[in-house]
């Protein structure tokens, strides 16, 4: 094997170590190991590597090789610009989900009782928590829900790093849990049938009851307009995450079972319909 001496060496290297990894994925490692921006990534293959940052870089896509996804071996990932702490069996944040934090943030009240449902990692309340806090909202009442003791573990950590007070509780769906104004979630919403075509990296690593949710994608959505009223105060929201390709499908579940809420679908960025928005006329 030919010395690695600069960052170049060390991509072309990479690239041929992990021939069947993503080229994105690659780069994002290096990357953020080297301490680099993506731009920086692009702009300083001449850097002149030290013996120590080649033979982390080495062991790092040695794992890439073999699956296991970026953000676990880094053990962190990106969201709002928030490093959040991640691990197997909890779910990697997305982009897409930002879009959704930043939609509910529109609609922030002071003292708002807020529940992160399925708070995976905690992403949501992290950011919704220090986004709001910017624009001058320091009194939510946070809580975070999940059924996994991975997740309420990993978000637990974040919620320390980041001084965030959040309850956590332990909960299938909304069963046990109290009433809040505001109840944001990106569900599991993949249909069984689509995981022949999703990135291996993700089925290997991820968690799969944050992934799938049934045949159609909707068990989650299903179980969540049966028990919102429940847990919902008077004209309070929420706030979900879908996949591209079920809105018409959710419209006709909400105008059957919420037809006392207003419900509002959103495209994001890429004009996707991703998100809505559900507000309680009561």
């Amino acid at each position: 094997m030919a010395k690695i001496n600069t960052l170049n060496d060390l991509n072309t290297w990479a690239t041929q170590a992990a021939a069947d990894q993503r080229p994105e994925d690659i780069a994002f490692l290096l990357a953020e190991r080297l301490g680099l921006s993506p731009s920086e990534f692009q702009l300083k293959q001449e850097l002149e590597l030290s013996l120590d940052q080649v033979q982390q870089a080495q062991k790092d896509i040695k794992k890439l090789a073999r699956g296991i996804s970026p953000q676990y071996i880094l053990g962190y990932s990106w969201f709002l610009g928030y490093k959040i702490m991640v691990q197997r069996g909890v779910l990697i944040p997305r982009f897409e989900t930002e879009e959704l934090v930043e939609w509910a943030l529109q609609s922030l009240q002071a003292n708002d009782k807020i529940l992160d449902l399925g708070t995976g990692s905690g992403c949501i309340t992290v950011a919704l928590a220090k986004e709001a806090a910017k624009k001058g909202f320091t009194d939510l009442n946070l809580y975070a829900s999940d059924v996994s003791d991975v997740a309420l573990r990993t978000s637990e950590e974040n919620f320390l790093t980041y001084q965030v007070d959040a309850i956590v509780r332990k909960a299938n769906v909304l069963i046990g849990l109290e009433k809040f104004d505001k109840i944001i979630s990106n569900p599991p919403y993949i249909k069984d049938t689509e995981r022949a075509e999703m990135d291996q990296n993700v089925l290997q690593n991820e968690p799969e009851e944050a992934l799938f949710g049934g045949v159609d994608g909707l068990n989650f959505y299903r179980k969540f307009v049966q028990q919102v009223r429940e847990h919902l105060n008077n004209g309070g929201e929420f706030f979900l995450e879908y996949g591209y390709n079920q809105k018409e499908q959710l419209q006709d579940l909400f105008a059957q079972e919420l037809p006392d809420f207003t419900i509002e679908f959103k495209n994001d960025l890429a004009n996707k319909p991703r998100m809505v928005k559900g507000k309680w006329n009561n």
